[in-house]
């Protein structure tokens, strides 16, 4: 049996997560949910299969069950299981109606599976005496494809004509070429119908030699072919169709195996409707594959010969799990492959595959595997990421339970299942787990502590796990947890404590934790110190936010055990120093009034200290002002400029800040220690205090010129971007005063410093010199296009300074246009569209003026799309040229697109390149039908007096050919005679023909295959335009044709006979069907006319006169259908009769008229149809034909001819009471005029056939 499309669970696979303690170990838990599906497993006894689950049986049968496993419709019997052997394959179509069974003797059947019935019994689609291995429905339901076991593949097509069921089939491959034993087709979930790669219906088949891929429409075309190379005899080939995101676009890929490799096929179309078949990585597996299948776009589920499965992540080609299900206890299907039912008459090849072949008993869809045991079927289920998880916690795996649930909070798990919503919504969900999963982890590290034993048992027990709650936390930043409520539970034990404590160290370190609570920062410190551990404190000081610090006890501590670097950290710390000498308290408080004074000189004096208390020989001047700078630059300078801020009206303070900056002057510029940041950290900060109003620093200009230098120094590579950025800003905050232009400019050009140069020639108005820098720029070039836009787009700019760099952008167009055709053909659309011809005559590169033009032209999106600036038909005259010369290809959308060329001109240069097919177009459009199509006749690829001893791929350019050919005259011959197509489709047909003369020898009998096939085609087409007895003239008048026996024009009249059996069959339906329904409505309407009339009274209702007393009168009797009775004088005498000039007299009853004029009514009683008071006379007097009405009807009276003038009388009355139908008659008529083919009379039938209807 076959596993089909019916399995609706969801599918769930798992990558690997990461793994806290150990990085480098790898935790996947458990990935499938293996279950046995009970109530089918009690029904059935030998063989078996899965909205329906779909099991086939070794007698005959297909059970079908619904979702609740009960048994819904046993499909056959017994005895046809007898005649048709045992159920060997299984498919359903994409909508679940329609079940096709292959059997072990051949025969397929299909059936209805919403009622049971039925459908069809094929018998004739394959070779007699092999079994059926393979049946499979392809996207296209009236689609299939069957592998029988002598090796073959068949294509089945379903056809339903005049009620009949048939089915047709084709053979795709002989076994005879080589064996295939698998075949598969790529279905296409409903998402992806619109692929571009579904209408071509692809198939993969498998042979003992090599993989074909191969597309079934809109013609059979082999796509590639891929050989497995040495392999096992033994080893069962594999093939397996996903859908796959790859770089953000889906194509479909062909995994594929034959012993121990998969290899990957993509298919994908470009933009250019080309396919290509890409081979992907391989996947290299240390086992013997006997089932390959995909259980999402990222996982494969591969069983080996061992009976184990393994599922695979394709991307990491990591093996994510493996379980042995040998308890299920496979069916294999090896008696088909031996075709045991029929004889054995298989190769020894064939059988040996079969020794491990099980394709029928494991497949996947939905992210499930079905596996069919000989008693049981079993369901195999991707876990959702909470399952995953829940199993792990069930066996008190908690260490790996976090791991796991940590890879699906960083999104790197595999095919997750379960998780919806933004990344963000994702990570809380996942978060609120894992919080769950510590608690339950704390709960139990404290119950199932070791309450005897050595204290090293009860460390030891800690040390494993307090350390990954703490990781944990602080992954999710959720120190409150760690702090407020882990910590409260542990430090009810001291040991459990003390571990917690120890465990926060190498977090602190590498600056993970950087603010601790002041309670466990108290009993952090006082553990370390108990136990010793100084050099954990210092470690731990140095990282920690200041803030979270109890400074009082940190410098005890630190004093105490000589701990200078924390000293350094805690009290020399910029805001500390800030602090310091702004009179406050660090970190908190205020200093006293009386020490502000005081504190502020001491600092200032410590750091304009020349040297330190114990300073040695080799340490340089100003130690303190140089750590301070060293330490972090930019921040001692801003508590700096804060300190000048604070006292401006402090003359002491302020003799101290003039120090400090001399002193900073003298270290930095002097020393080749600090880098550009640094220094122009410094002067930028001098550059700020020099331009204030109230500045009282003093600074010599000859730094700022050493400064100069130092930043502009030619020959110093290194640091480029750094160090024009520092001068930039230097510049920015008022440091221009402090240098010379000219000198300035001239460094910045030497030091390729180009946003300098913008920035003084900015100063300048000097605009169009700005574009040089853009240009010389290798990093800003591409912003060139955004400044001259907004230049000539934006207002305060002058007209002349506009036209400046306009001008300059002309003499640089050539740059512009090789850096982006696209935007400089956008700038000149928008601000100078009257300088293309200049600008073209300044493009002496053809390719150049290629792109320029290319993009000027280019459709725009919108409703109504239109180019990007309308030029003259000259230009698009050349613009066509260069598209001749550099992308042929894209030349006919061009010329649909355009109407602004001359077609002559056109036609002229498309002939001097030889684009065929766009000359072709031209010419069409001209009205030059017969010029098109010599044009493409000469494109084609096979040409009169040309032999066809070549490669396939002449072959494919006729192919190609011949389809925009017979679309040419089809489009045509809707406006010429019967003489002018003659003209056109004849040489056309003469083309296919002539070259299958020179074909001799078996060399060339695919080929003349295939030409035979293609002029097929050709005759086909043309019936519909050429009288079929002109065209069989033609074939008979060929010697390929008209010689020899009739077997060889036999193809080509069968086929042509067949198409006119059809067309005969449908027109005597028709035919048929409008004489009944012709037939029953003139009965009709002849009992109603022909119904007798029974007079109200006995006498005249004029003269009151009984008319059996004048009976010996001549007078004639008037009876109307309201009732009422006349003498024929009475009513001639009150004028209620009129004679017509071609018909019979016209009555009307006298009384029905009076009272109706009594009641003030003007209605016209001798409406048909309406008034009671119409005499049978009257009728026929009425039913008068229109023109229309009166031409339709003498054409039907043509094609009918028949004799009886009562029934042709009748007949027009009945058309001109369903005058509607007289309309569609005509417009029949007319069908049959424009096309006096069979079809064409057939057609006309049915167009009034369903007019009547």
């Amino acid at each position: 049996f076959l596993p089909e499309r019916c399995l609706f669970l969801s599918a769930r696979c798992v990558e690997k997560p990461r793994k806290t303690v150990e990085l480098s170990t790898t935790v996947h838990g458990s990935v499938l949910r293996h279950s046995i599906l009970k109530g089918i497993s009690a029904q059935i006894v030998s063989a078996a299969v899965i909205k329906c689950l779909l099991l086939g049986t070794s007698h005959g049968l297909a059970l079908v069950f619904d979702l609740n496993q009960a048994l819904r419709l046993c499909l056959g019997s017994t005895a046809t299981g007898a005649e048709y052997g045992a159920v060997s394959a299984l498919s359903i179509n994409h909508d679940c109606t329609r079940l096709l069974c292959g059997f072990a003797k051949g025969h397929i059947t299909m059936w209805d599976l919403a009622n049971g019935k039925l459908l069809r019994t094929i018998t004739d689609a394959h070779p007699p005496g092999t079994a059926i291995l393979h049946v499979k429905f392809t996207d296209d339901p009236t689609l299939a494809v069957c592998n029988d076991s002598g090796g073959s593949v068949f294509e089945l097509a379903f056809r339903r004509l005049m009620g009949m069921r048939t089915c047709e089939s084709r053979c795709l491959f002989s076994g005879s070429k080589g064996e295939v034993c698998n075949v598969e087709p790529l279905f296409t979930a409903p998402d992806l119908k619109d692929h571009p790669i579904t209408q071509y219906s692809l198939l993969a088949m498998a042979s003992l030699t090599k993989i074909l891929v191969i597309g079934l429409k809109p013609s059979l075309k082999v796509w590639m072919t891929f050989p497995y190379g040495k392999t096992d005899p033994t080893s069962v080939p594999q093939l397996a169709w996903q859908f796959v995101p790859v770089q953000k676009v889906v194509n479909p890929v062909l995994a594929f195996c034959r012993g121990d490799t998969v290899h990957f096929l993509l298919v994908k179309k470009d933009e250019t409707g080309t396919i290509h078949v890409i081979k992907q990585r391989q996947l290299q597996l240390n086992c013997d594959i006997i089932s390959l299948n995909w259980i999402n776009s990222r996982t494969l589920v591969v069983m080996d010969s061992g009976e184990k499965l393994r599922v695979v992540d394709r991307p990491s080609q990591e093996e994510l799990e493996s379980l042995d299900v040998a308890e299920v206890q496979l069916v294999y299907n090896s008696s088909h492959f031996k075709s045991l039912a029929t004889g054995g008459n298989v190769s020894q090849a064939l059988a040996l595959v079969g020794e491990k072949a099980c394709y029928q008993s494991v497949c996947s869809y939905a992210g499930q595997m079905v596996l069919l045991g000989t008693k049981s079927a079993h369901i195999l289920t991707l876990r959702n990421w909470r399952e995953r998880v829940d199993c792990l916690l069930k066996q008190e795996r908690f260490v790996e339970a976090l791991s796991l649930a940590w890879s699906f909070h960083e999104g790197t798990a595999k095919a997750v299942l379960g998780l919806f919503g933004d990344p963000a919504k994702r990570k809380g969900v996942v978060a609120d787990k894992m919080i769950e999963i510590l608690f339950q982890y704390v709960e139990r590290s404290v119950k199932k502590c070791p309450e005897h034993g050595k204290i090293q048992v009860m460390e030891q027990h800690f040390q494993d796990m307090v350390p990954v709650m703490v990781d944990y936390c602080l992954q999710l930043q959720r120190t409150d947890l760690l702090f407020n409520q882990l910590y409260t539970r542990l430090v009810e034990n001291c040991v459990a404590r003390g571990v917690f404590l120890e465990s926060l160290e190498p977090y602190i370190v590498s600056e993970r934790l950087g603010c601790v609570t002041a309670p466990v920062m108290r009993d952090l410190l006082t553990h370390l110190q108990d136990n010793n551990m100084m050099d954990s404190v210092e470690n731990c000081l140095i990282h920690l936010d200041i803030t979270s610090l109890d400074i009082q006890q940190v410098v005890q501590m630190c004093w105490d055990n000589q701990l200078y670097d924390a000293m350094i950290y805690v009290n020399v710390f910029p805001s500390s120093l800030s602090c310091s000498l702004a009179g406050r308290a660090y970190p908190l408080g205020d200093i006293p009034e009386d020490l502000v004074s005081q504190v502020k000189n001491q600092v200032f004096e410590f750091l304009i200290r020349l040297h330190s208390a114990e300073a040695g020989q080799e340490e340089e001047l100003y130690p303190y002002i140089r750590t301070l700078v060293h330490f972090h630059t930019p921040e001692f300078l801003n508590v700096l400029a804060l300190t000048l801020e604070d006292f401006k009206n402090d003359k002491q303070a302020l003799e101290y800040q003039q120090r400090i900056v001399d002193i900073l002057l003298k270290v930095m510029v002097e020393n080749s220690d600090f880098t550009p940041s640094q220094v122009g950290s410094l002067f930028t900060f001098l550059a700020r205090q020099l331009a204030k109003p109230d500045n009282t620093l003093f600074v010599n200009r000859k730094l700022f010129d050493q400064v100069l230098e130092f930043l502009c120094s030619p020959d110093d590579d290194s640091r480029h971007t750094e160090r024009q950025q520092v001068l930039l800003e230097l510049l920015q905050v008022g440091g221009v005063v402090q240098f010379d232009e000219g000198r300035l400019l001239g460094l910045a050009e030497k030091a390729e410093f180009y946003q300098i140069c913008e920035f003084l020639y900015e100063q300048k108005h000097l605009y169009d010199k700005i574009l040089d820098c853009y240009l010389r720029d290798p990093l800003r070039k591409e912003e060139i296009f955004n400044y001259i836009h907004n230049l000539l787009s934006m207002p305060g700019y002058s007209s002349e300074e506009k036209h400046c760099v306009w001008d300059k952008a002309l003499l640089h167009i050539a740059e512009l246009v090789t850096l982006d055709p696209a935007k400089s053909a956008d700038l000149v659309a928008m601000h100078f569209p009257e300088e293309v011809r200049p600008i073209i005559t300044r493009l002496q590169d053809d390719h150049l003026v290629f792109q320029f033009l290319r993009c000027l032209l280019d459709q725009r999106e919108g409703p109504h799309p239109q180019p990007l600036l309308r030029l003259s038909p000259d230009l698009h005259e050349l613009h066509i040229g260069l598209l001749c010369r550099f992308t042929p290809r894209q030349l006919p959308d061009f010329l649909k697109a355009s109407q602004d060329y001359r077609l002559e001109e056109a036609v002229q240069i498309t002939e001097q390149y030889q684009v065929h097919e766009a000359t072709s177009y031209l010419l069409e459009k001209k009205g030059d039908s017969h010029g098109a199509f010599q044009v493409l006749l000469k494109r084609k690829g096979v040409k009169r007096g040309e032999t066809e001893r070549e490669e396939e791929s002449p072959l494919q350019r006729v192919e190609g050919s011949l389809g925009d050919i017979i679309a040419l005259c089809h489009r045509s011959s809707q406006s010429l005679n019967q003489e002018q197509r003659g003209v056109l489709w004849f040489p056309l047909l003469e083309a296919m023909m002539s070259p299958q003369k020179l074909l001799k020898g078996p060399d060339t009998r695919t080929t003349s295959e295939v030409l035979k096939e293609l002029t097929m085609k050709v005759l086909n087409s043309m019936s519909s335009f050429i009288p079929l007895p002109a065209i069989i003239q033609r074939i008979l008048q060929d010697p390929v044709y008209g010689k020899g026996k009739l077997a060889e024009i036999q193809g080509l009249i069968l086929g042509m006979l067949e198409t006119f059996n059809y067309e005969q069959t449908l027109l005597e339906t028709t035919t048929s069907l409008l004489n009944h329904d012709l037939h029953w409505s003139l009965s009709h309407l002849r009992a109603a006319v022909s119904r007798g009339l029974h007079p109200r009274q006995d006498h005249c209702n004029i003269c009151l006169q009984q008319y059996r007393r004048r009976q010996d009168s001549p007078d004639d009797i008037i009876i109307f259908s309201c009732g009422h009775l006349y003498h024929c004088q009475c009513l001639q005498r009150k004028g209620s009769g009129h004679a017509e000039p071609r018909l019979l007299q016209v009555w009307s009853c006298y009384k029905c008229i009076s009272s109706q004029r009594g009641r003030g009514g003007d209605r016209v009683t001798t409406e048909t149809g309406r008034g009671r008071s119409t005499s049978l006379a009257q009728v026929f007097a009425e039913t008068t034909l229109d023109p229309q009405q009166s031409q339709s009807w003498d054409q039907l009276r043509c094609l009918y001819r028949g004799p009886s003038r009562v029934g042709l009388l009748l007949l027009s009355v009945f058309l001109s009471l369903l005058s509607p139908l007289s309309c569609y008659v005509s417009l029949c008529i007319e069908t049959w005029k424009t096309s006096p083919s069979v079809s064409g009379y057939t057609k006309g039938l049915a167009g009034i056939n369903t007019s009547y209807c």
